[in-house]
């Protein structure tokens, strides 16, 4: 029987993840069917609600006003368009919605009294709805709360090491406190990372780490392989294999065997059988439509086809969960 911990030592999970692939995903199934119903995958739906503009230097990020990328600036959506997005996610199957601003942090003002308005309307549709905002105070999580937040997305992106050469503008310990204010708040804490920026098998076994050391595991942790984009400091690293991917969603599954595992950015350059491994390593979430904040992801006819050939079903929102099921309302669009 698995024993859930948060006292891992780097040598274990490197022993882990430097395992065997197919030993490794063997392990992974294992535990991953030991949690979780393995055809069960939960599609989710992430959509940019205020885009670029950030003040910020991640040097993955095209929505860094410093870079001179593709991305159009737009201010904050109107809170009737936000929700009139939510609907159609959720007729097309969503069951989380996440909603991501490109802000250093968030401010008490009036974009943030529209952004509780957007959280309260999307809550009242039955879907988890989550957010990612940037840092937040405690008092501002608990906002985000009473308005019926449900999750909140705040990536460590790399390891402690390598954190600074990825990112200026915040610490490390930024971050990690912005996780624990979400976690105070009763808030579902949603934190993963990104491979592809140039780190090293250990940075990646250092971020596992962390996030698995966390006082409760993340119930929620993606997996992001880097898209380049042009104009962005990352612009000509080289795509992350699938078996770079198999071994981080593996040894994520084997030492944090409840959470949900995110088989997020970089899909959109998967096929159909490089996707089935991620699943069949432990991944049970992935993010439909077309984009993904500003990078392409695969169509939603193109999930229903995957879908189908691997013979998946859709995970209901707050399965396993204590928050209250709400009765779908029609939103008014305004």
């Amino acid at each position: 029987m698995t024993v859930i911990k948060n006292n891992w030592t780097r040598e274990e999970i490197a022993e882990i993840y430097n395992s065997p692939v197919l030993d490794l995903m063997y392990k992974a199934a294992t535990v991953h069917r030991e949690f979780h119903d393995a055809q069960e995958v939960q599609v989710c739906t992430l959509m940019s609600v205020k885009t670029g503009g950030c003040p910020e230097d991640c040097s993955y990020c095209p929505q860094a006003a410093r870079y001179h990328t593709h991305v159009k600036v737009h201010k904050l959506l109107e809170v009737g368009e936000v929700l009139q997005a939510a609907n159609n996610a959720r007729e097309s199957g969503s069951t989380r919605f996440c909603m991501g601003a490109a802000w250093r942090e968030v401010r008490d003002n009036k974009d943030f009294d529209k952004v509780l308005e957007m959280v309260k309307g999307v809550s009242t549709m039955g879907m988890e709805v989550c957010c990612t905002l940037g840092m937040l105070t405690e008092e501002q999580a608990l906002k985000l709360k009473d308005a019926g937040l449900y999750a909140y997305n705040h990536n460590l992106d790399t390891s402690e090491e390598h954190y600074d050469k990825i990112i200026s503008t915040r610490t490390y310990g930024d971050r990690l406190e912005t996780i624990d204010n979400v976690r105070n708040a009763k808030i579902s804490v949603c934190s993963g990372g990104i491979i592809g920026m140039g780190e090293s098998h250990n940075d990646r076994i250092g971020m596992l780490m962390t996030l698995a050391n966390l006082p409760e595991h993340p119930e929620s942790v993606p997996v992001n392989a880097l898209v380049p984009v042009e104009g962005t400091p990352l612009e000509d690293q080289p795509r992350v294999s699938v078996w770079e991917m198999v071994r981080m969603i593996s040894t994520a599954r084997i030492i944090m065997p409840k959470t949900m595992v995110r088989l997020s950015a970089g899909r959109v350059r998967m096929t159909t059988e490089e996707q089935a491994l991620c699943f069949l390593a432990g991944a049970n979430s992935i993010f439909a439509g077309d984009k993904l904040l500003t990078t392409p992801n695969p169509e939603v006819n193109e999930d229903k086809e995957l879908f189908q050939i691997l013979n998946l079903k859709p995970r209901k929102a707050y399965k396993d969960s204590e928050q209250p099921k709400v009765k779908f309302e029609q939103i008014p669009v305004r």
